[in-house]
This record gives C-alpha cells, structure tokens and sequence, in this order.
C-alpha cells in the first residue's frame, strides 16, 4: 500500500473518531457482516484498497484490511471479519 492510500485511509479513520459520518464514495454499509460494519474505499495508483471496520460507542473496530480485486467482496474476507468481531466482543473489558 503506498503512502498516499495509508495517508488517505488515516485521514478517514481521524473524521470517524470525530463524529463524522463517511457516504460513498469513501464508506458504504457492510451490514452482510455485522451491524454497524461499513467498507472505507480507497483507490492508491492502480490498486483499489478496502478497510472493513465497525463503529461503536467507544472505538472504531478495524476487522480487516485487503486488496480489492473483484466485484464483489469475497466470502473468506466476511467470515474472516465476522469470526474476528467475536473473538473481539468475547474478549471486550
């Protein structure tokens, strides 16, 4: 990932943390995943880069992050996100 796509998806991740609320085409729902799950997208060169992340009250959940290379996103990439969402509100303080 180059420095401009990571530039880019910190200056994203930064507008979530202070109350901002991302449409397309920098954020869309991923409901699929879990509720509250949104996809920030982000274009570096020739590279399409994809940030799957969950809001709640007191963080923002990064459940995966991966190269875009097809249409739609592939079926490992959400039970990898949906298996770490669990692992993560199971071992939640």
């Amino acid at each position: 990932m180059g420095t401009a796509a990571r530039r880019e998806i910190g200056m994203l991740l930064r507008e979530l943390q202070e109350g901002e609320t991302l449409a397309m085409p920098h954020s869309r729902p991923m409901p699929m995943i879990v509720p509250r799950c949104h996809e920030l997208r982000v274009n570096d060169e020739n590279k399409t880069w994809r940030v799957i992340y969950r809001l709640d009250a007191d963080a923002i959940v990064i459940l995966e992050v991966f190269e875009k290379k097809t249409n739609q996103t592939p079926q490992e990439i959400i039970e990898n996100c949906r298996r770490r969402f669990k692992l993560y509100e199971t071992n939640k303080p």
